[in-house]
């Protein structure tokens, strides 16, 4: 996290009077501070005013859209925005997207802040930003950086909140929320947006939704009905899952066992005692689950896969562990928890370079995974 304000890149000017820039430049009130971005190189107290640019200025306005949104002269600011800049909120929209998309996030989050100071009262903007958070938290989730990525979840779920109470409803606020909660195994929660969802559009004709929309429609449906057959909004499944992430495993594992005993065909719960058994090392028990789990109905899925993989691996078994692997790789090519995982049996078969592959693989798909460079950092010195 950084520690330095991005306010302190600015200072506020005032103009003389009789300042202009050229003829066609957008028209600035002398008598209010005006916010500057700093030019690289300023000495500090050093300005000259015959450099000023209108780019300077922009980019100071922007900046206190982003970081100060309750300035005192914010409604001025945000009108010399939108004079000089007249489609300010696509061209910052359009920016922001495609920077989270190549997960350059600091400049992403940057802008989006930007846009939702120029206009806090757009509750899509809103919406876009829930959707980045998610998005960045599941990218350091996937690099191994859990308290970073449980941060900017809790950061999401903020912005996700406030998407969902906005007046005139928005639905799709309400279909992207269901996945959220899904990831949080919330399931409760996201029945209940998932069916807003789908009461707030049930009114609305297949030519009005459009291919999108009807595809939004049946998966929403799609996913209540996979809720409801394997009753994954029963409390206990979500007491479990809440106490081992947090640590508790004992009392989760015995969460998920009351489940299992009514509803011994799900496979998430499966995955959920076994997740339990492997943090407390119970590594046999854990293999168990995890195999229960890939022999029931959608639980095939690489993730399973890469848990029994790693209960293999810490019971000595790198043979059948990597074999796993192998097969969760064919499924999910770009999984970089498993290509890790293939790293480190590399190394524990004796063979470096290998390893150094998969792990230089790891960081083309993804450059910011910290514990893949780590090892390969180990393995060139």
């Amino acid at each position: 996290m950084n520690t330095v304000s991005p306010l302190d890149s600015i200072y506020f000017i005032n103009l003389p009077e009789d300042f202009k820039f050229s003829q066609n430049a957008f028209h600035i009130d002398t008598t209010i501070p005006l916010p500057v971005q700093k030019k690289d190189g300023d000495a500090p107290g050093s300005f000259d005013m015959k450099s000023l640019t209108e780019e300077q200025i922009l980019a100071g306005l922007l900046t206190i859209m982003a970081y100060d949104p309750k300035n005192a002269n914010i409604l001025y600011y945000r009108s010399i925005l939108k004079k000089a800049k007249p489609n300010l909120k696509k061209e910052l929209g359009e920016a922001a997207i495609l920077k989270a998309k190549n997960e350059d996030f600091e400049l992403a989050e940057e802008i989006f802040r930007a846009l939702r100071g120029f206009d806090p009262e757009d509750m899509a903007i809103c919406l876009n930003m829930a959707l980045f958070f998610d998005q960045r938290a599941d990218s350091y989730r996937r690099s191994g950086l859990h308290d970073d990525a449980d941060a900017y979840d809790d950061t999401a779920l903020n912005y996700y909140q406030e998407a969902l109470e906005a007046e005139p409803a928005l639905p799709d606020a309400f279909f992207n929320a269901g996945f959220f909660y899904l990831k949080q195994r919330d399931y409760k929660k996201a029945k209940d947006v998932f069916e807003t969802y789908l009461a707030l559009t049930c009114d609305l004709k297949d030519e009005e939704l459009g291919e999108n929309g009807i595809y939004k429609r049946n998966r929403a449906q799609e996913i209540l009905d996979n809720i409801a057959n394997r009753n994954m909004d029963d409390d206990h499944f979500k007491a479990a899952y809440d106490l081992i992430n947090r640590g508790d495993e004992e009392k989760g594992l015995d969460e998920i066992r009351k489940f299992i005993e009514r509803n011994p065909n799900v496979w998430n719960a499966w995955f959920m005692l076994g997740w339990g058994l492997r943090k407390l090392a119970r590594y046999d028990e854990a293999k168990m689950a995890f195999e229960k789990a890939l022999s029931l109905e959608g639980g095939e899925t690489s993730d399973t896969y890469n848990e029994l993989s790693i209960c293999l691996m810490e019971s000595g078994d790198i043979k059948g562990a990597k074999k796993i692997l192998e097969k969760a790789l064919s499924k999910d090519s770009e999984n970089t928890k498993i290509i890790s995982n293939l790293g480190y049996i590399a190394l524990k078969e004796g063979n470096p370079g290998l390893a150094a592959g998969y792990f230089q693989t790891v960081l083309e798909i993804d450059p910011g995974d910290r514990i893949a460079a780590m090892e390969l950092s180990k393995l060139e010195a």
